[in-house]
């Protein structure tokens, strides 16, 4: 029993968890980058105006933000059975790019619904 569910098969079933993961953060982000090049050539031949792109980047920085955290959640998971200090040291230098990259994108997010909501309000005024 102990070979059924030892070390090997445990890092071999660690190790198809962390591929799943990576390829849904993946897809997450290449549906995303879809998707806003699609509402891209939309709005472009529409409109032709950059406010119509605002929504645009925050439905992509939405994608972004979550593909992120997929990926974030595959190091996690791969340096889950017996790390080595280089592989933990590995790790936070990866979590702290990714989870700064995350804040300055939902900052960015966040402000951009701001001004989103402020042209609306301006708009329903005039």
């Amino acid at each position: 029993m102990d070979n059924l569910f030892g070390e090997a098969w445990l890092a071999s079933a660690v190790d198809l968890l962390v591929r799943i993961v990576e390829i849904a953060g993946a897809i997450v982000i290449f549906v995303g980058a879809i998707v806003a090049f699609g509402r891209f050539v939309v709005a472009a031949v529409r409109t032709r105006r950059t406010e119509s792109f605002v929504p645009i980047r925050l439905g992509l920085g939405r994608f972004l933000a979550l593909g992120l955290e997929f990926q974030l959640a595959s190091d996690i998971l791969r340096t889950a059975i017996a790390p080595t200090l280089r592989e933990i040291g590995e790790l936070a230098a990866i979590a702290a790019i990714r989870t700064a990259l995350n804040y300055f994108l939902s900052r960015e997010i966040k402000q951009e619904r701001a001004e989103l909501a402020r042209r609306d309000a301006d708009g329903s005024l005039g």
